[in-house]
Order: C-alpha cells, then sequence, then structure tokens
C-alpha cells in the first residue's frame, strides 16, 4: 500500500489537491480512498458530494471519509474519560470547562490519524491520500509516540503496578477512584497503536509526505520551517506542490505586480527544496469542485506520472551528535566543493554553490548557535554548531 500526505499552512488548497490527486489515482484503476483528517472538513465541498465518517463510494475505485474526531476520541479515550469524569466530579469541579480538561489539546487529531494505521492494515485500498491538518497542528503530533513510549517503557510497569497495590487501601481510606485494569489497558493500547502508526508513516516504501505553499512570502517560511521538521523526525517528503499560479496572460494590467512577486518566491521555493521536485498547480479559470474538474487540475500537476510514486527518497536534513559536538547535515549532490560558500544571518542560513542556492530555516534546537566550522563530503555538507551562548562549558 502507498499513503500520500498532504499537509501545509492553511489556506493553501492542500485539500484541492489531495483530492485532485485522489481522482486521478482512481482513473489509473487504483481503490483510493481520500482521508481528511483535518478538524474543519472542506473535503466533500472539494468532491461536491456528501461524505460522512467512514468511506464512502464516490465513483469507480474511489472512496471518501471525513474523520470524525469526537467519534474518534470516544473509541480511543472513552475509558480513561470515564474515569477522569468521575474524578473530577469527586473533586467538585462542575465548570464548564471541565469536560476540555479530559482530552489534552491536540489529542482528537491524533485520534483522527490513527486511521491511518487502521486503513493501512485493512488491505482493502491500495492508496490513501491523506487531507491532515495545517503544518503546524500536524507537526505538533508527530512527538506524541515517542513521549507515550518512553513513558510506557520507563514509568508505566513500575506505575501499574504500585496501583494495583495500593488499590484497595487507596479506596478503602482516601476513598480515591484509582484506575482501572480497563483504564490503564486503553492507555496501553492508545500507545502501542502510536506506535505502530508511526512505524507505518516513517516507511518512505509506504509513506510520502508533501506540502502544498503558494507563492507567498508568509506560506513559504512556514512552509521552509515544516519541511526541517519533517527531515529531523525522519519523514520522507518527496515533493512540493505550487498552487495558485497566476498564468503567464496575468502579468498585465491589475496582475501584474502579483504575477511579477509570484515569480520571485517560485525562485526562491527552487532555491529552498532543491533537490525535491517542484510541481505547480495553476490558478483554475473555474472554481475547483467536482470530480471534472479535480481531474483537469490532477493531469496538470502530475501529467503522465503516477500520483502515488515516490517523487524524491532521502532526507536532505540531517542532526547528529558527534563527540558533544551538534552537526546538521544537508544533502547537496553533484556540486563542486570549491564553488560552496556558507554564510549565517540569525537562525537562517545561505548555502551557494555556483548557480544553486539553499536557504535553512534552523531547528529549534540549533538556535542561538553559531558556524564553527563546515566540510564537504559524499555529496553532504557537515556544519558544525557551537554551544548555546550562556550555556555551560565542559
Amino acid at each position: 500500500m502507498r499513503i500520500v500526505i498532504y499537509t501545509g499552512k492553511g489556506g493553501v488548497g492542500k485539500t484541492s489537491v489531495a483530492a485532485a490527486t485522489a481522482v486521478k489515482l482512481a482513473k489509473q484503476g487504483k481503490r483510493t480512498l481520500v482521508l481528511s483528517t483535518d478538524a474543519a472538513h472542506s473535503l466533500a465541498d472539494s468532491l461536491g458530494t456528501v461524505i460522512g465518517p467512514d468511506p464512502v463510494p464516490i465513483s469507480e475505485n474511489l472512496w471518501g471519509q471525513e474523520v470524525n474526531s469526537l467519534r474518534e476520541t470516544e473509541r480511543n479515550w472513552g475509558a480513561v474519560q470515564g474515569w477522569l469524569t468521575t474524578l473530577l466530579d469527586k473533586a467538585q469541579l462542575t465548570d464548564i470547562t471541565t469536560e476540555e480538561m479530559l482530552v489534552f489539546p491536540g489529542m482528537e487529531e491524533m485520534f483522527s490519524l490513527l486511521q491511518i494505521k487502521e486503513h493501512a492494515l485493512s488491505g482493502q485500498f491500495d492508496v490513501l491520500v491523506v487531507d491532515c491538518a495545517p503544518t503546524g497542528e500536524t507537526l505538533r503530533l508527530l512527538s506524541y509516540p515517542n513521549v507515550l513510549n518512553w513513558w510506557l517503557e520507563k514509568i508505566f510497569p513500575t506505575e501499574r503496578k504500585l496501583i494495583k497495590l495500593v488499590r484497595p487501601v487507596a479506596k478503602i481510606v482516601n476513598k480515591v477512584e484509582l484506575p482501572s485494569d480497563d483504564v490503564l489497558d486503553s492507555v496501553e493500547q492508545l500507545a502501542r497503536g502510536l506506535e505502530e502508526m508511526q512505524r507505518i508513516v516513517l516507511d518512505p516504501e509506504i509513506t510520502s509526505v508533501r506540502i502544498v505553499v503558494n507563492p507567498e512570502k508568509m506560506v513559504l517560511a512556514e512552509a521552509k520551517r515544516s519541511f526541517t521538521y519533517l527531515n529531523l523526525f525522519g519523514f520522507n517528503t518527496d515533493a512540493i506542490i505550487v498552487n495558485r499560479v497566476l498564468p503567464d496572460e496575468a502579468g498585465e494590467g491589475f496582475f501584474a505586480h502579483w504575477r511579477e512577486l509570484q515569480r520571485k518566491y517560485e525562485n526562491e521555493i527552487v532555491e529552498n527544496f532543491q533537490p525535491l521536485p517542484i510541481l505547480k498547480a495553476p490558478m483554475m479559470p473555474k472554481e475547483v469542485i467536482g470530480l471534472p474538474v479535480l481531474e483537469e487540475l490532477a493531469d496538470i500537476v502530475f501529467g503522465t506520472e503516477d500520483p502515488s510514486a515516490k517523487l524524491y527518497q532521502g532526507r536532505t536534513e540531517l542532526i547528529r551528535e558527534v563527540d558533544g559536538e551538534l552537526h546538521l547535515e544537508l544533502m547537496i549532490p553533484f556540486v563542486d566543493k570549491a564553488a560552496l560558500d556558507l554564510t549565517q544571518t540569525g537562525d537562517e542560513l545561505t548555502v551557494n554553490a555556483g548557480a544553486y542556492k539553499r536557504k535553512v530555516i534552523l531547528p529549534r534546537v540549533l538556535m542561538g548557535r553559531q558556524v564553527t566550522g563546515a566540510k564537504y563530503a559524499e555529496d553532504r555538507l557537515i556544519i558544525r554548531f557551537s554551544a548555546r551562548e550562556g550555556a555551560a562549558q565542559h
């Protein structure tokens, strides 16, 4: 099975691109499910038909689904929620916000993402196209499995044994309702499910992430940051989709300035994301609603390419700790070492190699650090960083 995940800043048109991809794949004969995990669903509007919380057939080989986050929360967190409700009732917390306290921020989106795992393991579809939540929310969820697994491995076994020992006494002495085995099992099952989902989406043979952008300054800034973090988390980003590109004929009159700005940012997109493929989706002359228009859009973007193919494989950025130093490795193939030039401005790096230019927004772990050296070997530029200013020196 192949999974293609679309993400990007809110409002860039990732739902239209995801739907168009799914329509083209279905036309190619692949059993395709297009799945929206965004809490603010617009997939049904894009497809021009009614879909629901379970897969609904739309056309030959094509199904659609808008995940109901509340239902998924109940399925995965219901037992825990029930225990927490009892606990809060005994504490006499009756404020209207009490119900909100039972689900931690981001968890509803995380439960929605578990649908990816379920469909991947079902074998019902050849391709799963995911219209994900806006970039910031998606990236926030990527570390959840690691955190939960740490708790399960380091803390959970001890805590579970302790609870079993003190539960009878606690109930009698303090009247505290400790979590039952069902509650503990629910937490463990959730963590294992997230671990399995992470394994699936981190496998480049199965999953590709594609970032949808518009040729605009603010959108580009967020996309650059997202791209760095996707690399650091180990996701295979295999393409950038530049959406709503104005046609050349818009270069006159009222839209002349906008077309000129778009050209500028299109060049920056190439500088920032190469060697990834940069695919372009034009500003369509009509609303992108319904299967015929979506198919037309997909044909322009992908041509004769298979949209489910791996368009690029490999992490273009990687951070390693070597002998106490942090090294940032950038994949820069086929360049002359003598032509390389590196400059740092605040938390942004600019790498020049002849006509090649690439800008990198430093991730949080490297912010506030200065470049102390660099070397180029085996198509990788390895950049060394100092300790953060004010940090203790060892």
